[in-house]
Parts: C-alpha cells; structure tokens; sequence
C-alpha cells in the first residue's frame, strides 16, 4: 500500500512521527506494511515506510523507516533514520538517526551518527556511531601498520 503525501500527513497528524516530525515530511510517499500483514524478501521504498506487520529479509528506503510497536521485524534496514518501537532483529545502517523507542527492543548491530535509546526500551548488540569507523570496521587491510625490519647489531 502506497499513500499519497496528502493522505500521509493524515496519518502523521494522528501521532505518527519520525523523530519528531511527521514521515510525510521526509519528501513523498510513506510505503506501509499492514498490521496482520507478513513480507518475506527484498522491500525496496522510493520514500519513508512504517511497518506495523512483520517482514524477514531485507528494508531498503530512500526515506525513513518507523516500525511501530506491533511489529515484529527480522532484517537488515537501510534508511536515513530508524525509530523502532517493536521487536526488530537484524542489522539497522542508517545515514542519521536511529531511535529505540519505549517498548522497541533490538537485537543486532546499529551503524549511525546518532543513536537513540529512550527508557524503557531494549537494546542488545553493538553500535558504531562513526561513519568512518565503520568503513574502517568493513575493510581491515586499510588498518594494517607496516613496521620496518630492524638489523642486527655485529658485536
């Protein structure tokens, strides 16, 4: 189900926020996953997504992604911002702010320059808040330090 940047402000305007403003905001469409509806693959979102169902596999989204606290998430998410209010397990690389919301629990790896994790929720599992820490992390050759021979001394 795709909505329309008109019917998403609707919905935003109920309580459903990203980071304190509302998806709609990101730029466009907001891609949603029903509650009671289970996804199993690749999602790919030209916008923002909010899952209120369950998907396994992979989340990939120009925009933002909001799972709220119903859903149940098993996957790696791509996105600029990340506030999970349900159970996700998986990997979360996002470009800005990733938020575990009271109630959220994850379990897995966050890559952000912002991570936040609000009382009440749960998160197990490592963080790399540094862009390039993390492109350091992925390739270890480029962390080699190369240390000269040192020569015997002749007594």
């Amino acid at each position: 189900m795709i909505w329309r940047k008109e019917d998403a402000e609707a919905v935003a305007s109920h309580g459903r926020e990203m980071g304190g403003r509302p998806m709609a905001e990101q730029g466009g469409e907001v891609t949603v996953v029903g509650q009671g509806a289970k996804l199993e693959g690749n999602v790919i979102s030209a916008g923002s997504m909010r899952v209120d169902g369950q998907v396994k596999g992979q989340i990939n989204a120009e925009g933002d992604v909001m799972l709220s606290p119903q859903s149940q998430v098993e996957a790696d998410i791509r996105a600029q911002n990340v506030v999970v209010a349900g159970r996700f397990k998986g990997k979360i690389d996002v470009k800005g702010r990733a938020e575990i919301a009271r109630g959220g629990r994850v379990d897995g790896d966050i890559v952000s320059k912002t991570l936040v994790v609000e009382e009440g929720a749960v998160f197990q599992g490592q963080s790399i808040m540094d862009q390039q820490a993390a492109a350091a992390a992925v390739q270890p050759q480029a962390a080699k330090t190369v240390v000269p021979e040192t020569q015997e001394a002749k007594v």
